[in-house]
């Protein structure tokens, strides 16, 4: 079965929106306290207090998480925001998550949230980041203005 660069771009496209929505989520609880979290100061405390974060770390993971989702969702820094994630998933993983094993704890037997997730999360981000935001992206749409500009002579190869 061939694929078609529409496909391809389409499927990017939806894995960034899901990435976006579900992390978004995540960092609306870390950020804004939304859907049942603990907002920017109790998320801040448990990563410095509870992790052993230092502050800036714990603010880049929220603003990653939460802002930088929605860049994602437009296909903005693509790459960069998928990395993003792929390392703060790992975190999560070394951290918090490998010590209660694979499963997420859908019983409540567990102590704590397997590594299912954050697996799930580090796949879909290297999807991104291998292939970047794909057509339907700001990366792409701004990419194109810039190789526009270059060919007419507006941009010097020395400013890229």
């Amino acid at each position: 079965m061939k694929t078609t660069v529409g496909a391809f771009d389409l499927t990017l496209l939806m894995v960034r929106i899901l990435l976006g929505v579900v992390i978004g989520a995540h960092g609306g609880q870390k950020l804004f306290g939304w859907f049942g979290g603990y907002g920017f100061d109790g998320s801040i405390e448990y990563f410095i207090n509870v992790i052993g974060l230092p502050y800036v770390l714990g603010l880049l993971i929220i603003l990653a998480e939460s802002l930088g989702m929605v860049a994602l969702m437009f296909g903005l820094f693509s790459r960069v925001m998928a990395g993003s994630m792929i390392v703060i998933m790992t975190g999560a993983l070394i951290t918090v998550h490998g010590q209660f094993g694979f499963f997420m704890d859908w019983f409540g037997t567990q102590g704590g949230e397997g590594i299912e997730f954050d697996l799930l999360v580090i796949a879909l981000s290297l999807v991104v980041v291998f292939n970047g935001g794909g057509v339907y992206s700001l990366d792409h749409f701004l990419n194109s203005i810039l190789r526009s500009h270059r060919r007419k002579g507006n941009v010097s190869e020395a400013a890229l």
